[in-house]
Protein backbone atom coordinates (compact mmCIF):
# COMPACT_ATOMS: atom_id res chain seq x y z
CA UNK A 1 0.00 0.00 0.00
CA UNK A 2 1.02 3.60 -0.49
CA UNK A 3 1.37 5.92 2.50
CA UNK A 4 -1.65 7.98 1.45
CA UNK A 5 -3.56 7.44 -1.80
CA UNK A 6 -3.76 10.60 -3.88
CA UNK A 7 -3.87 11.59 -7.54
CA UNK A 8 -1.32 13.50 -9.60
CA UNK A 9 -1.88 17.21 -10.15
CA UNK A 10 -2.93 16.64 -13.78
CA UNK A 11 -6.69 16.47 -14.46
CA UNK A 12 -8.31 13.19 -13.45
CA UNK A 13 -8.20 10.78 -16.35
CA UNK A 14 -5.31 12.47 -18.12
CA UNK A 15 -3.51 9.83 -20.12
CA UNK A 16 -6.18 7.16 -19.62
CA UNK A 17 -6.78 5.32 -22.95
CA UNK A 18 -10.54 5.73 -22.79
CA UNK A 19 -11.38 4.59 -26.33
CA UNK A 20 -9.13 1.52 -26.12
CA UNK A 21 -10.59 0.41 -22.78
CA UNK A 22 -14.13 0.97 -24.01
CA UNK A 23 -13.37 -1.05 -27.14
CA UNK A 24 -11.83 -3.90 -25.15
CA UNK A 25 -14.91 -4.17 -22.92
CA UNK A 26 -17.20 -4.09 -25.98
CA UNK A 27 -15.24 -6.78 -27.80
CA UNK A 28 -15.45 -9.11 -24.82
CA UNK A 29 -18.95 -8.21 -23.68
CA UNK A 30 -20.81 -11.16 -25.24
CA UNK A 31 -18.39 -13.56 -23.55
CA UNK A 32 -18.79 -11.68 -20.25
CA UNK A 33 -22.58 -12.02 -20.40
CA UNK A 34 -22.26 -15.73 -21.25
CA UNK A 35 -20.08 -16.22 -18.17
CA UNK A 36 -22.64 -14.36 -16.07
CA UNK A 37 -25.34 -16.68 -17.41
CA UNK A 38 -23.26 -19.66 -16.25
CA UNK A 39 -22.85 -18.13 -12.79
CA UNK A 40 -26.60 -17.53 -12.45
CA UNK A 41 -27.15 -21.25 -13.09
CA UNK A 42 -25.46 -22.10 -9.76
CA UNK A 43 -27.93 -21.73 -6.84
CA UNK A 44 -25.34 -20.81 -4.21
CA UNK A 45 -27.39 -19.83 -1.16
CA UNK A 46 -25.68 -19.37 2.22
CA UNK A 47 -28.76 -20.11 4.33
CA UNK A 48 -28.63 -23.29 6.42
CA UNK A 49 -31.75 -24.73 4.82
CA UNK A 50 -30.09 -24.93 1.39
CA UNK A 51 -27.53 -27.26 -0.19
CA UNK A 52 -24.10 -26.07 0.95
CA UNK A 53 -22.40 -27.91 -1.90
CA UNK A 54 -23.91 -25.43 -4.37
CA UNK A 55 -22.23 -22.59 -2.48
CA UNK A 56 -18.91 -24.43 -2.79
CA UNK A 57 -19.60 -24.95 -6.49
CA UNK A 58 -20.28 -21.22 -6.86
CA UNK A 59 -16.98 -20.32 -5.18
CA UNK A 60 -15.06 -22.71 -7.43
CA UNK A 61 -16.68 -21.19 -10.53
CA UNK A 62 -15.73 -17.68 -9.41
CA UNK A 63 -12.16 -18.79 -8.69
CA UNK A 64 -11.89 -20.29 -12.18
CA UNK A 65 -13.15 -17.07 -13.77
CA UNK A 66 -10.61 -15.02 -11.85
CA UNK A 67 -7.79 -17.33 -12.91
CA UNK A 68 -8.88 -16.83 -16.51
CA UNK A 69 -7.89 -13.15 -16.17
CA UNK A 70 -4.29 -14.16 -15.60
CA UNK A 71 -4.32 -13.89 -11.81
CA UNK A 72 -2.81 -17.05 -10.35
CA UNK A 73 -2.81 -16.14 -6.64
CA UNK A 74 -6.39 -17.26 -6.05
CA UNK A 75 -7.64 -18.85 -2.82
CA UNK A 76 -10.97 -20.05 -1.45
CA UNK A 77 -10.97 -19.21 2.26
CA UNK A 78 -13.30 -19.66 5.22
CA UNK A 79 -13.36 -18.82 8.90
CA UNK A 80 -15.62 -20.34 11.52
CA UNK A 81 -18.78 -18.83 12.94
CA UNK A 82 -19.17 -18.30 16.68
CA UNK A 83 -20.70 -21.78 17.04
CA UNK A 84 -17.66 -23.37 15.41
CA UNK A 85 -19.32 -24.22 12.11
CA UNK A 86 -17.60 -22.99 8.93
CA UNK A 87 -18.66 -19.74 7.31
CA UNK A 88 -19.34 -19.29 3.63
CA UNK A 89 -16.51 -19.72 1.11
CA UNK A 90 -14.90 -16.44 0.06
CA UNK A 91 -12.69 -16.14 -3.00
CA UNK A 92 -9.62 -13.92 -2.58
CA UNK A 93 -7.20 -13.18 -5.43
CA UNK A 94 -4.26 -10.79 -5.57
CA UNK A 95 -2.07 -8.98 -8.05
CA UNK A 96 0.52 -7.20 -5.86
CA UNK A 97 1.21 -3.56 -6.59
CA UNK A 98 4.49 -2.61 -8.12
CA UNK A 99 6.62 -0.23 -5.98
CA UNK A 100 4.93 3.14 -5.56
CA UNK A 101 1.55 2.07 -6.97
CA UNK A 102 -1.62 1.90 -4.83
CA UNK A 103 -3.69 -1.21 -4.19
CA UNK A 104 -7.43 -1.37 -4.89
CA UNK A 105 -9.63 -4.01 -3.24
CA UNK A 106 -12.65 -5.02 -5.35
CA UNK A 107 -15.53 -6.50 -3.34
CA UNK A 108 -18.63 -8.38 -4.50
CA UNK A 109 -20.48 -11.47 -3.28
CA UNK A 110 -21.29 -14.71 -5.07
CA UNK A 111 -24.06 -16.02 -2.79
CA UNK A 112 -27.64 -15.12 -3.66
CA UNK A 113 -31.08 -14.83 -2.09
CA UNK A 114 -33.41 -17.84 -2.22
CA UNK A 115 -35.85 -17.67 -5.13
CA UNK A 116 -38.87 -17.61 -2.76
CA UNK A 117 -42.29 -18.13 -4.39
CA UNK A 118 -41.61 -19.76 -7.76
CA UNK A 119 -45.11 -18.96 -9.00
CA UNK A 120 -44.17 -15.26 -9.07
CA UNK A 121 -41.29 -15.81 -11.49
CA UNK A 122 -41.92 -15.42 -15.21
CA UNK A 123 -38.76 -17.45 -15.95
CA UNK A 124 -36.84 -20.14 -14.09
CA UNK A 125 -34.85 -18.25 -11.44
CA UNK A 126 -31.58 -20.10 -12.04
CA UNK A 127 -31.82 -20.15 -15.83
CA UNK A 128 -30.78 -16.71 -17.03
CA UNK A 129 -32.98 -15.42 -19.86
CA UNK A 130 -32.34 -12.31 -21.95
CA UNK A 131 -35.45 -10.34 -22.86
CA UNK A 132 -35.87 -6.73 -24.02
CA UNK A 133 -32.30 -5.82 -23.19
CA UNK A 134 -32.39 -7.27 -19.69
CA UNK A 135 -31.00 -10.50 -18.24
CA UNK A 136 -33.43 -12.19 -15.85
CA UNK A 137 -32.39 -14.59 -13.10
CA UNK A 138 -31.58 -14.82 -9.42
CA UNK A 139 -28.24 -13.11 -8.86
CA UNK A 140 -28.11 -11.67 -12.37
CA UNK A 141 -27.94 -8.22 -10.73
CA UNK A 142 -27.30 -8.92 -7.03
CA UNK A 143 -24.44 -9.54 -7.07
CA UNK A 144 -22.99 -11.81 -9.74
CA UNK A 145 -22.99 -8.88 -12.13
CA UNK A 146 -20.76 -7.12 -9.60
CA UNK A 147 -18.31 -10.01 -9.85
CA UNK A 148 -18.31 -9.88 -13.63
CA UNK A 149 -17.87 -6.09 -13.61
CA UNK A 150 -14.64 -6.61 -11.66
CA UNK A 151 -13.47 -9.41 -13.94
CA UNK A 152 -14.38 -7.52 -17.11
CA UNK A 153 -12.51 -4.43 -15.93
CA UNK A 154 -9.38 -6.41 -15.06
CA UNK A 155 -9.41 -8.11 -18.45
CA UNK A 156 -9.60 -4.72 -20.15
CA UNK A 157 -6.65 -3.42 -18.12
CA UNK A 158 -4.61 -6.50 -18.99
CA UNK A 159 -5.40 -6.15 -22.68
CA UNK A 160 -4.89 -2.39 -23.02
CA UNK A 161 -2.28 -1.48 -20.41
CA UNK A 162 -0.24 -4.69 -20.47
CA UNK A 163 3.19 -4.10 -18.96
CA UNK A 164 2.16 -0.59 -17.86
CA UNK A 165 -0.32 -2.04 -15.37
CA UNK A 166 1.42 -1.53 -11.99
CA UNK A 167 -1.72 -1.03 -9.88
CA UNK A 168 -2.23 -3.61 -7.16
CA UNK A 169 -5.60 -5.38 -7.31
CA UNK A 170 -7.20 -7.65 -4.71
CA UNK A 171 -10.52 -9.35 -5.43
CA UNK A 172 -12.59 -10.22 -2.37
CA UNK A 173 -15.71 -12.15 -3.38
CA UNK A 174 -17.71 -12.99 -0.27
CA UNK A 175 -19.86 -16.10 0.03
CA UNK A 176 -22.40 -15.28 2.77
CA UNK A 177 -23.54 -11.67 2.32
CA UNK A 178 -27.20 -12.56 1.83
CA UNK A 179 -27.09 -14.51 5.10
CA UNK A 180 -25.94 -11.41 6.99
CA UNK A 181 -22.15 -11.87 6.63
CA UNK A 182 -21.85 -13.73 9.97
CA UNK A 183 -18.08 -14.25 9.73
CA UNK A 184 -17.18 -11.03 7.91
CA UNK A 185 -15.37 -9.24 10.75
CA UNK A 186 -13.54 -12.40 11.81
CA UNK A 187 -12.52 -12.91 8.18
CA UNK A 188 -11.08 -9.39 8.02
CA UNK A 189 -9.18 -9.94 11.24
CA UNK A 190 -7.83 -13.30 10.11
CA UNK A 191 -6.77 -12.11 6.66
CA UNK A 192 -6.10 -8.45 7.42
CA UNK A 193 -2.82 -8.19 5.55
CA UNK A 194 -4.22 -10.06 2.55
CA UNK A 195 -7.16 -7.66 2.22
CA UNK A 196 -5.49 -4.32 2.97
CA UNK A 197 -5.72 -1.65 0.31
CA UNK A 198 -5.71 2.08 -0.35
CA UNK A 199 -9.16 2.03 -1.96
CA UNK A 200 -11.99 -0.45 -1.43
CA UNK A 201 -14.69 -0.68 -4.12
CA UNK A 202 -17.92 -2.33 -2.94
CA UNK A 203 -19.89 -3.23 -6.09
CA UNK A 204 -23.25 -3.98 -4.47
CA UNK A 205 -25.45 -0.93 -5.02
CA UNK A 206 -27.45 0.72 -7.80
CA UNK A 207 -27.40 3.52 -10.33
CA UNK A 208 -29.82 6.44 -10.30
CA UNK A 209 -31.82 5.18 -13.26
CA UNK A 210 -31.24 3.55 -16.63
CA UNK A 211 -28.83 5.78 -18.50
CA UNK A 212 -27.70 7.76 -15.42
CA UNK A 213 -24.89 6.38 -13.24
CA UNK A 214 -24.52 6.98 -9.52
CA UNK A 215 -21.91 6.80 -6.81
CA UNK A 216 -23.66 5.77 -3.62
CA UNK A 217 -22.57 8.37 -1.07
CA UNK A 218 -24.74 7.38 1.90
CA UNK A 219 -26.41 4.28 3.26
CA UNK A 220 -28.82 4.00 6.14
CA UNK A 221 -27.90 1.97 9.17
CA UNK A 222 -30.05 -0.88 10.43
CA UNK A 223 -31.29 -2.46 13.62
CA UNK A 224 -33.81 -5.22 13.92
CA UNK A 225 -35.46 -7.17 16.68
CA UNK A 226 -38.45 -9.24 17.71
CA UNK A 227 -41.31 -8.05 19.89
CA UNK A 228 -43.62 -10.52 21.64
CA UNK A 229 -46.98 -9.62 23.14
CA UNK A 230 -48.38 -12.09 25.70
CA UNK A 231 -51.81 -11.92 27.41
CA UNK A 232 -52.63 -15.48 28.55
CA UNK A 233 -50.84 -18.47 30.02
CA UNK A 234 -52.47 -20.65 27.36
CA UNK A 235 -55.00 -20.44 24.55
CA UNK A 236 -58.71 -20.40 25.39
CA UNK A 237 -61.99 -20.69 23.47
CA UNK A 238 -62.99 -17.38 21.90
CA UNK A 239 -66.69 -18.01 22.45
CA UNK A 240 -66.36 -18.80 26.14
CA UNK A 241 -63.87 -16.05 27.02
CA UNK A 242 -63.92 -13.50 24.19
CA UNK A 243 -65.03 -9.96 25.03
CA UNK A 244 -63.27 -9.16 28.27
CA UNK A 245 -59.99 -10.38 26.79
CA UNK A 246 -58.31 -9.07 23.65
CA UNK A 247 -56.21 -11.73 21.94
CA UNK A 248 -52.45 -11.33 21.45
CA UNK A 249 -52.58 -10.66 17.68
CA UNK A 250 -55.06 -7.82 18.23
CA UNK A 251 -52.88 -6.24 20.89
CA UNK A 252 -49.78 -6.75 18.75
CA UNK A 253 -51.57 -4.87 15.96
CA UNK A 254 -52.33 -2.02 18.37
CA UNK A 255 -48.68 -1.88 19.40
CA UNK A 256 -47.50 -1.91 15.78
CA UNK A 257 -49.85 1.00 15.05
CA UNK A 258 -47.89 3.18 17.51
CA UNK A 259 -44.71 2.98 15.43
CA UNK A 260 -45.92 5.65 12.96
CA UNK A 261 -47.82 8.92 13.33
CA UNK A 262 -50.88 9.91 11.33
CA UNK A 263 -48.71 11.00 8.39
CA UNK A 264 -46.78 7.74 8.36
CA UNK A 265 -43.52 9.11 9.82
CA UNK A 266 -41.70 6.94 12.35
CA UNK A 267 -42.91 7.98 15.82
CA UNK A 268 -40.18 6.50 18.01
CA UNK A 269 -38.52 9.06 20.28
CA UNK A 270 -34.76 9.47 20.10
CA UNK A 271 -34.14 8.68 16.43
CA UNK A 272 -31.95 10.98 14.35
CA UNK A 273 -32.44 12.47 10.90
CA UNK A 274 -29.73 13.65 8.52
CA UNK A 275 -29.38 16.51 6.05
CA UNK A 276 -31.62 16.31 3.00
CA UNK A 277 -30.28 15.63 -0.48
CA UNK A 278 -30.70 18.18 -3.27
CA UNK A 279 -31.67 15.44 -5.72
CA UNK A 280 -35.22 15.45 -7.01
CA UNK A 281 -37.07 12.13 -7.18
CA UNK A 282 -40.50 12.93 -8.64
CA UNK A 283 -43.34 11.19 -6.85
CA UNK A 284 -44.75 9.71 -10.06
CA UNK A 285 -41.34 8.20 -10.88
CA UNK A 286 -40.98 6.80 -7.37
CA UNK A 287 -44.47 5.30 -7.46
CA UNK A 288 -43.67 3.59 -10.75
CA UNK A 289 -40.26 2.35 -9.60
CA UNK A 290 -41.72 0.96 -6.36
CA UNK A 291 -44.85 -0.49 -8.02
CA UNK A 292 -47.17 1.45 -5.69
CA UNK A 293 -50.84 0.75 -6.36
CA UNK A 294 -53.10 3.55 -7.56
CA UNK A 295 -54.74 5.31 -4.64
CA UNK A 296 -52.17 4.25 -2.02
CA UNK A 297 -50.86 7.33 -0.24
CA UNK A 298 -47.14 7.73 0.42
CA UNK A 299 -46.01 7.92 4.03
CA UNK A 300 -43.98 10.59 5.77
CA UNK A 301 -43.19 14.22 5.03
CA UNK A 302 -40.54 16.09 3.09
CA UNK A 303 -38.94 15.16 -0.21
CA UNK A 304 -38.98 11.60 -1.47
CA UNK A 305 -35.18 11.42 -1.23
CA UNK A 306 -35.20 12.62 2.39
CA UNK A 307 -37.73 9.94 3.30
CA UNK A 308 -35.62 7.33 1.54
CA UNK A 309 -32.12 8.32 2.66
CA UNK A 310 -32.01 10.71 5.61
CA UNK A 311 -34.92 9.68 7.84
CA UNK A 312 -35.62 6.45 9.71
CA UNK A 313 -38.00 3.87 8.26
CA UNK A 314 -39.62 0.99 10.14
CA UNK A 315 -41.14 -2.14 8.61
CA UNK A 316 -42.73 -5.30 9.96
CA UNK A 317 -40.92 -8.06 8.07
CA UNK A 318 -42.38 -11.14 9.77
CA UNK A 319 -45.10 -12.31 12.15
CA UNK A 320 -45.73 -15.47 14.14
CA UNK A 321 -49.49 -16.02 14.20
CA UNK A 322 -51.50 -18.86 12.70
CA UNK A 323 -52.19 -18.72 8.99
CA UNK A 324 -55.76 -18.32 7.79
CA UNK A 325 -55.75 -21.95 6.67
CA UNK A 326 -54.80 -23.11 10.20
CA UNK A 327 -56.97 -20.67 12.16
CA UNK A 328 -59.56 -21.67 14.76
CA UNK A 329 -61.93 -19.92 17.18
CA UNK A 330 -59.23 -19.44 19.79
CA UNK A 331 -57.91 -16.53 21.79
CA UNK A 332 -54.19 -16.74 21.18
CA UNK A 333 -51.99 -16.18 24.23
CA UNK A 334 -48.97 -14.70 22.39
CA UNK A 335 -47.94 -13.23 19.06
CA UNK A 336 -44.59 -12.06 17.73
CA UNK A 337 -43.40 -9.68 15.04
CA UNK A 338 -39.95 -8.96 13.64
CA UNK A 339 -39.15 -5.29 13.16
CA UNK A 340 -36.62 -3.80 10.74
CA UNK A 341 -35.62 -0.21 11.45
CA UNK A 342 -33.49 1.70 8.93
CA UNK A 343 -31.42 4.48 10.48
CA UNK A 344 -30.36 7.87 9.18
CA UNK A 345 -26.63 8.51 8.72
CA UNK A 346 -25.27 9.75 12.05
CA UNK A 347 -27.53 7.54 14.16
CA UNK A 348 -25.76 5.32 16.71
CA UNK A 349 -27.30 1.84 16.24
CA UNK A 350 -27.14 0.95 19.94
CA UNK A 351 -29.08 4.10 20.83
CA UNK A 352 -31.70 3.28 18.20
CA UNK A 353 -32.06 -0.25 19.57
CA UNK A 354 -32.58 1.17 23.08
CA UNK A 355 -35.16 3.62 21.75
CA UNK A 356 -37.05 0.79 20.06
CA UNK A 357 -37.06 -1.26 23.28
CA UNK A 358 -38.22 1.75 25.33
CA UNK A 359 -41.03 2.47 22.85
CA UNK A 360 -42.57 -1.00 22.93
CA UNK A 361 -42.46 -1.07 26.73
CA UNK A 362 -44.05 2.39 27.00
CA UNK A 363 -46.83 1.49 24.57
CA UNK A 364 -47.67 -1.98 25.86
CA UNK A 365 -51.42 -2.20 25.08
CA UNK A 366 -53.94 -3.09 27.80
CA UNK A 367 -51.16 -4.03 30.21
CA UNK A 368 -49.98 -6.92 28.05
CA UNK A 369 -46.57 -8.43 28.75
CA UNK A 370 -44.24 -7.09 26.04
CA UNK A 371 -40.77 -8.53 25.45
CA UNK A 372 -38.27 -7.06 23.03
CA UNK A 373 -35.36 -9.18 21.81
CA UNK A 374 -32.64 -7.22 20.06
CA UNK A 375 -31.33 -8.56 16.76
CA UNK A 376 -28.69 -7.30 14.32
CA UNK A 377 -27.24 -3.78 14.30
CA UNK A 378 -25.35 -2.06 11.51
CA UNK A 379 -23.80 1.39 11.08
CA UNK A 380 -24.81 3.88 8.43
CA UNK A 381 -22.25 5.02 5.86
CA UNK A 382 -21.33 8.28 4.16
CA UNK A 383 -18.64 9.16 1.63
CA UNK A 384 -16.34 12.17 1.49
CA UNK A 385 -16.91 12.95 -2.17
CA UNK A 386 -14.00 15.40 -2.22
CA UNK A 387 -11.55 12.54 -1.59
CA UNK A 388 -9.36 11.49 -4.54
CA UNK A 389 -10.92 8.04 -4.96
CA UNK A 390 -14.48 9.43 -5.04
CA UNK A 391 -13.49 12.13 -7.52
CA UNK A 392 -11.90 9.47 -9.73
CA UNK A 393 -15.01 7.30 -9.56
CA UNK A 394 -17.30 10.20 -10.43
CA UNK A 395 -15.10 11.06 -13.43
CA UNK A 396 -15.05 7.44 -14.64
CA UNK A 397 -18.82 7.00 -14.30
CA UNK A 398 -19.52 10.23 -16.19
CA UNK A 399 -16.99 9.36 -18.90
CA UNK A 400 -18.48 5.91 -19.42
CA UNK A 401 -22.14 6.93 -19.53
CA UNK A 402 -21.61 10.27 -21.21
CA UNK A 403 -23.64 12.08 -18.53
CA UNK A 404 -22.65 13.40 -15.11
CA UNK A 405 -22.83 10.83 -12.34
CA UNK A 406 -25.29 11.42 -9.53
CA UNK A 407 -24.13 11.46 -5.89
CA UNK A 408 -26.90 9.28 -4.58
CA UNK A 409 -28.02 8.10 -1.18
CA UNK A 410 -29.44 4.63 -0.73
CA UNK A 411 -32.26 3.66 1.58
CA UNK A 412 -30.76 0.24 2.18
CA UNK A 413 -27.93 -0.82 4.46
CA UNK A 414 -24.63 -2.61 3.99
CA UNK A 415 -23.67 -3.15 7.64
CA UNK A 416 -20.31 -4.78 6.90
CA UNK A 417 -18.99 -1.47 5.54
CA UNK A 418 -18.65 -0.40 9.17
CA UNK A 419 -16.30 -3.35 9.64
CA UNK A 420 -14.26 -2.25 6.62
CA UNK A 421 -14.04 1.26 8.09
CA UNK A 422 -12.93 -0.08 11.47
CA UNK A 423 -10.37 -2.54 10.12
CA UNK A 424 -8.96 -0.33 7.34
CA UNK A 425 -9.40 3.25 8.59
CA UNK A 426 -6.98 4.75 6.05
CA UNK A 427 -8.72 3.20 3.03
CA UNK A 428 -11.11 5.23 0.89
CA UNK A 429 -14.34 3.24 0.43
CA UNK A 430 -16.45 3.56 -2.73
CA UNK A 431 -19.90 2.02 -3.15
CA UNK A 432 -20.83 1.36 -6.77
CA UNK A 433 -23.27 -0.96 -8.46
CA UNK A 434 -24.94 -2.34 -11.53
CA UNK A 435 -28.59 -2.33 -10.49
CA UNK A 436 -31.31 0.12 -11.50
CA UNK A 437 -34.74 0.87 -10.01
CA UNK A 438 -36.32 -2.06 -11.89
CA UNK A 439 -33.69 -4.70 -11.06
CA UNK A 440 -35.91 -6.17 -8.28
CA UNK A 441 -33.03 -7.58 -6.25
CA UNK A 442 -34.30 -10.04 -3.61
CA UNK A 443 -37.62 -10.26 -5.43
CA UNK A 444 -39.08 -12.43 -8.15
CA UNK A 445 -37.98 -11.59 -11.70
CA UNK A 446 -34.66 -10.05 -10.67
CA UNK A 447 -32.93 -8.62 -13.73
CA UNK A 448 -29.97 -6.67 -15.05
CA UNK A 449 -30.01 -3.95 -17.72
CA UNK A 450 -27.33 -5.14 -20.11
CA UNK A 451 -26.61 -1.75 -21.66
CA UNK A 452 -25.83 -0.22 -18.28
CA UNK A 453 -23.92 -3.35 -17.27
CA UNK A 454 -21.48 -2.78 -20.13
CA UNK A 455 -21.10 0.86 -19.11
CA UNK A 456 -20.44 -0.21 -15.50
CA UNK A 457 -17.56 -2.42 -16.66
CA UNK A 458 -16.14 0.42 -18.73
CA UNK A 459 -16.44 2.82 -15.79
CA UNK A 460 -14.55 0.48 -13.47
CA UNK A 461 -11.83 -0.06 -16.06
CA UNK A 462 -11.46 3.71 -16.47
CA UNK A 463 -11.38 4.24 -12.71
CA UNK A 464 -8.69 1.60 -12.18
CA UNK A 465 -6.65 2.95 -15.10
CA UNK A 466 -6.81 6.46 -13.60
CA UNK A 467 -5.57 5.06 -10.27
CA UNK A 468 -2.71 3.26 -12.03
CA UNK A 469 -0.25 5.97 -10.98
CA UNK A 470 2.79 6.22 -8.74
Amino acid sequence: MTDDFSLPSAPIGAGVPVAELRGSVANNFSATVAELVDLVAIPGIAWEAFDASQLDRSAEAVAALIRSTGLDDVQILRVNKEDGTPGGPAVVARKPAEPGFPTVVLYAHHDVQPPADLTLWETEPFTAVEKDGRLFGRGAADDKAGIMAHIGAIRALNEVLGANYGLGVTLFIEGEEEAGSPTFRTFLQTHHELLAGDVIVVADSANWKIGVPALTTSLRGLVDGTVEVRVLNHAVHSGMFGGPILDAPTLLARLIATFHDEQGSVAIEGLATAADSDLDYPEETFRSDAAVLDGVLLAGTGTITSRLWSKPALSIIGMDIPSVAMSSNTLLPAARAKLSLRLAPGQVPEEAMAALDAHVQKHAPFGAQVTFTAGEAGQAFSTDTSAPAAQTALWALGESWGVDAVESGMGGSIPFIADLNDMFPAAQILVTGVEDPDSRAHSANESLHLGDFEKAIVAEALMLAAMNTR
